[in-house]
């Protein structure tokens, strides 16, 4: 593999540098990963492209290739495709992951065929309503695929990514139960703050979601327009980064997601039409609130001390020697915070986690 210069795009306070992959290990990494399936065991989501994705941008761009090799005896190959899905029969197997394949083939043939744009313009609210697919993983794929293609090359590997994730939403499609609307909150923190937990704080996310009965009235005004609302969505991944401080401890592994979902809607809006970005928001608050409420503990812990400015420094490649998918994911989002809650936040996820290493 030739490794060219990299173009560096300092874009937080923390020291940390974003780099646009120029050394084609991006889309070596999405080529390998492009020859399995999204999920494994029957529903667990393929999180390597995601991780893959956040550790080039971050400049550990050569333990992407050591990071697959111990990931992929977890991976599982594309199943095999049923039905070829069409823009007449899509409404049917919309929701049906035994058509994973199908819509896979079907957004790449739209991809090759039309501006990834215009394709993903097109499917965003349609999909959006299902925006709980995958325990949230397959909107988060998107996110990551978008800003691929918003900040680098739309390289063939980069859209066939954009086009195995939207494959994955639609076939995961999952809307919310009927939620009630409560009383509103002042802000994102409170809303998250006053988020019913579900009764029953066991089992799989799906029968925690299927329990989530309504969630603050947050933000309680309409937007009034697409810049409002990216302002909103900021604050509140802003405020999900900051809660898992405290209250990530409950469960370490799927309160990331509280976080990374809603970054993944913001991460996209750039590449949609304004008049999506409200609906986007209301979305991104409901998939928030939803696994908050799905695995909200019983209080907060007390804040962790402050990290020293090496270690914030050095933060994400703490997060990539430690290893763990989730963990690499969200010192991501909380990198795109970057003030010293949010890294604290960070450290709490590399400490909470197993680390695969």
């Amino acid at each position: 593999m030739t490794d060219h210069t990299a173009h560096h795009h300092p874009t937080d306070t923390t020291g940390t540098t974003h780099i646009t992959d120029t050394t084609g290990t991006l889309d070596e990494a999405l080529e390998r990963i492009h020859l399995s399936g999204p999920e494994r065991n029957g529903w667990l989501s393929n999180h390597a492209p995601m991780a893959a994705e956040a550790l080039v941008r971050h400049g550990q761009a050569a333990a992407v290739h050591r990071w697959l090799d111990q990931y992929r005896p977890k991976l599982e190959d594309m199943p095999d495709p049923r039905e070829p899905v069409t823009d007449r029969n899509w409404p049917e197997a919309l929701g049906d992951p035994r058509r994973i394949a199908d819509w896979t083939r079907y957004f790449e043939r739209e991809t090759a065929e039309r501006p990834w744009r215009t394709v993903l313009a097109a499917w965003w609210p349609r999909l959006l309503p299902g925006i709980a697919a995958g325990a949230t993983h397959a909107v988060i794929r998107v996110g990551h695929s978008v800003r691929t293609l918003l900040e680098g090359e739309e390289t063939a590997p980069r859209v066939r990514e954009l086009a195995h994730a939207l494959g994955y939403w639609a076939a995961r499609h999952q809307p919310l139960p009927a939620l009630e609307r409560l009383a509103p909150a002042p802000d994102a923190m409170a809303a998250l703050d006053r988020v019913p937990p579900v009764a029953e704080q066991d089992g799989g996310i799906v029968s925690r979601f299927d329990q989530l009965t309504g969630f603050p009235d947050w933000p309680g005004q309409e937007p009034g327009g697409p810049e409002a609302a990216r302002t909103a969505l900021r604050e509140l991944v802003r405020a999900a980064t900051h809660r898992y401080a405290t209250h990530g401890y409950g469960q370490p592994v799927m309160l990331v997601h509280a976080a990374t979902a809603p970054n993944a809607v913001l991460r996209t809006l750039p590449a949609l039409p304004g008049a999506l970005w409200v609906p986007s928001l209301h979305a991104a608050w409901a998939a928030s609130a939803a696994v908050t409420a799905a695995y909200a503990p019983r209080g907060a812990a007390p804040l962790a001390e402050p990290l020293t400015a090496r270690e914030a420094q050095d933060v994400f490649a703490r997060a990539a020697a430690h290893g763990d998918d989730h963990t690499i994911k969200f010192t991501d989002t909380a990198l795109d915070i970057g003030d010293a809650t949010a890294l604290i936040a960070a450290g709490r996820a590399i400490a909470l986690n197993p680390p695969v290493w």
